[in-house]
């Protein structure tokens, strides 16, 4: 008798910390690029990085157009030039074709690299406010639906709204 009433003590007891750790559980989901995209400074960030993405367009511009000069004067003349003066044109095309690739994979990184500086701020400050709304209503996990991953999502755990709210946006 003492062992039944002990194990059903363990099953009551069980049963009580499933549904109390299922109560600590909420979880809601929010698309995180469109809650950044609903900023207002996202605008001033994308206008900044536009700005520092036209001055390495700008010089990719006229290395492109140099090598599209040389490389037409190379072939127009290429005939009638000794083997000497062709080798060195060859090898003066291919030295800008490199520095062109360089110079374009280097802006590519400088680019991201300001991308990230720029969107940091922003990124926590929306981080921040989807977890403070998150702490207020008692959710223990937000996902991010940008992927748009979640195949059934009630309308209630959809946290956008009171985020948006909190940041003061409309």
């Amino acid at each position: 008798m003492k062992k039944l009433f002990k194990v059903a003590l363990v099953a009551a007891g069980m049963l009580f910390a499933g549904n109390f750790a299922q109560a600590q559980s909420k979880i809601g989901h929010i698309n995180f690029q469109q809650l950044i995209d609903f900023m207002p400074e996202t605008k001033t960030v994308k206008s900044q990085l536009e700005i520092y993405q036209k001055q390495f367009i700008d010089q990719l511009t006229t290395m492109n157009n140099e090598y599209q000069t040389k490389g037409q004067a190379y072939q127009s003349k290429r005939t009638t030039m000794t083997d000497a003066a062709r080798g060195a044109a060859e090898t003066e095309l291919q030295d800008i074709a490199k520095r062109l690739q360089d110079y374009q994979q280097s802006s590519q990184q400088q680019v991201e690299a300001k991308q990230r500086e720029l969107g940091k701020p922003l990124i926590d400050k929306a981080r921040a406010a989807v977890s403070a709304v998150a702490k207020e209503k008692g959710y223990g996990y937000v996902l991010d639906t940008t992927s748009e991953y979640l195949v059934v999502s009630p309308d209630a755990d959809d946290l956008m709204p009171a985020v948006k709210l909190k940041l003061g946006l409309k």
